[in-house]
């Protein structure tokens, strides 16, 4: 579980990290060379998401959703400078625990 964890947040923060650079790129004018960055970031998080070690396509990018959630909250507030609100962290728990049921193991 803690490969998983670790592919999760990689992943994580390739695909914020690339759309952020596109972001600044086409939202605040800034050099082509980070959308093109951001572009190749991007490519990278669907590679890493493929190392996952569960067996679905589906459960991973579900599970990976609620991760993805609270790592924009995080980055939000730690790159932008965007505290969350009480609301914020109460949705970013509820999906985190979403993510919990879904990579619940069952036989």
């Amino acid at each position: 579980m803690v490969k998983a964890v670790i592919l999760f947040v990689l992943a994580g923060l390739a695909e914020i990290g690339g759309g952020y650079l596109v972001w600044q790129w086409l939202r605040e004018g800034r050099p082509g060379w980070l959308g093109l960055l951001g572009g190749i970031i991007l490519f990278l998080y669907g590679v890493i998401a493929t190392l996952q070690i569960f067996p679905t396509f589906g459960r991973v990018y579900a599970a990976y959703g609620g991760v993805f959630v609270a790592l924009s909250l995080l980055w939000g507030w730690w790159v932008d400078k965007k505290t969350p609100d009480a609301f914020d962290w109460i949705g970013s728990l509820i999906c985190l625990g979403g993510v919990a049921v879904i990579l619940w193991p069952r036989s």
